[in-house]
């Protein structure tokens, strides 16, 4: 009796492993995912980090110019202005000039006036007047004529330069407000660089982390299977041990049955040579011990064919971990991959845009579905995601996934909802496991006692682990 239950501790226990090495099978390819997907986003972030490290030399290019630009419009102004002022001292030199040659003028008209005799000085005093008042006339006209045009020209050419030296400043006021918007796109750009680099050495480290925490679960994992191993090992040399034993007592058995009945003809034969009474011990032993034999194959008939039907009707049970760190629960997977649902667990909308669920069954690849961009999860209220398979006409709270006819099935379903900004919201698993079969067995051999009760168990036993071991 202490063996069968043994045996069946054994079996429970390795159901139990075979399931927690189920699980970790399941956390193992999650953290693999996990792994990938931080791969991924960490490739992206590189990528954008080569691109804004690209607009960052090309506006320091573009600012280099602007600078140089703005320097050389700088140097204009200033050659306009020194040619401003040199037009303004040239006017001044041509009116000095024209004064010194009108001084000059009336000292040699005098002068000649002054020689001319003082008898013919009457004479030609009115003449003398007319003509130096022409004469002089004809110096102011002429003094007047080039007064107004060197004010003319003068003019033009200081509005000109003023209007050169507006457009210039306003140039230049253009030219420096861009650079100062330039430069703070470069800080903003700057400080965005470094964010990124902060968010990706954060990055680096959690996959270092997520890695060495990987490596952990797959070592620990190891050594369990390794331990489970060696039990396995252990338990099946006891039960060929405890095998090996139980044939020896029933070949020594079966020898004292020969041997005892060989006595008993022995003494009936001399019973009847001395012609005397037999014992009823005799006959009282050997009806039972008929009737016991043909129990014994009544019961291993039944067992056999009870065995057969069995193994070809093996059930299975399911187990479900739920699990949920936000508002948002997976209710329900359909066992037949045609749906999942949602529920909003809160009092608020939740939009779900940019949110994914993310499928895993066993060894076959992930699949993700993606929500709708504007769609939001009602306070309270569940929605639906149906495969494209299931021929359900989508109402207000039902979603059709039309790139996928199924969820899927398997004896491993796993569904996890990711934000957009990569956190698992909530998971849900199933798992098929066997059922245990302690009681089916024990009702198997009611009908067998003694030691070959214990054989036939043992023998059931053994072939029923060696089935497992092999599936």
């Amino acid at each position: 009796k202490t063996l069968p239950c043994r045996n069946s501790k054994k079996e429970s226990d390795l159901n139990l492993a075979q399931a927690r090495v189920r699980d970790l099978d399941a956390q193992l390819n999650a953290k693999e995912a996990d792994l990938a997907t931080a791969l991924n986003e960490n490739r992206t972030l590189e990528n954008e980090l080569r691109e804004l490290k690209d607009q960052v030399l090309s506006l320091n290019l573009s600012l280099e110019d602007t600078k140089k630009h703005l320097h050389s419009e700088m140097l204009r102004r200033v050659d306009l202005e020194n040619h401003m002022k040199t037009l303004q001292e040239e006017m001044t030199f041509q009116k000095r000039l024209h004064e010194d040659e009108l001084k000059e003028t009336k000292r040699v008209h005098e002068s000649k006036i002054a020689e001319v005799e003082s008898g013919r000085q009457r004479e030609f005093e009115s003449k003398l007047s007319d003509a130096l008042q022409g004469l002089r006339k004809q110096h102011e006209e002429q003094i007047q004529g080039y007064k107004e045009e060197m004010e003319r020209t003068f003019s033009a050419k200081v509005e000109n330069a003023q209007l050169t030296a507006a457009r210039n400043s306003e140039f230049a006021n253009a030219a420096r407000e861009e650079l100062m918007e330039t430069q703070k796109r470069v800080d903003t750009l700057i400080s965005q660089v470094n964010q990124y680099q902060s968010q990706n050495v954060a990055l680096e480290s959690r996959i270092k982390e997520l890695q060495n925490l990987l490596d952990y679960d797959r070592d620990l994992h190891r050594r369990r299977m390794a331990e489970k191993e060696e039990e396995m090992a252990q338990a099946q040399r006891q039960a060929q041990a405890q095998l090996e034993e139980y044939e020896h007592l029933l070949d020594v058995k079966l020898a004292l049955d020969l041997e005892i009945n060989a006595y008993r003809k022995m003494l009936e034969g001399e019973e009847q040579r001395l012609k005397l009474s037999p014992s009823p011990s005799s006959h009282s032993t050997a009806i039972p011990a008929s009737s016991q034999g043909r129990r014994f194959l009544h019961g291993k008939k039944r067992k056999i064919k009870e065995t057969k039907k069995r193994e070809h009707s093996a059930a299975f049970k399911t187990i479900q971990h739920v699990s949920a760190t936000g508002t948002i629960s997976i209710e329900e997977i359909d066992a037949d991959g045609k749906f999942v649902r949602l529920k909003n667990n809160s009092d608020e909308d939740q939009p779900l845009h940019g949110w994914v669920l993310r499928r895993r069954i066993g060894s076959v690849a992930d699949v993700t579905y993606k929500f709708p961009s504007r769609f939001t999860l009602q306070a309270g209220q569940e929605v639906t995601i149906w495969g494209a398979a299931a021929g359900v006409s989508p109402g207000p709270s039902d979603l059709v996934w039309k790139s996928q006819k199924s969820w899927g099935t398997g004896d491993n379903i796993g569904v996890t909802l990711i934000t957009d900004d990569g956190e698992e919201l909530a998971e849900r698993k199933i798992m098929l496991v066997p059922r245990g079969e302690e009681s089916e067995q024990d009702d198997d051999y009611e009908e067998i006692t003694g030691s070959e009760a214990e054989f036939a168990s043992q023998t059931k036993r053994r072939r029923k682990k060696k089935c497992c071991l092999v599936s």
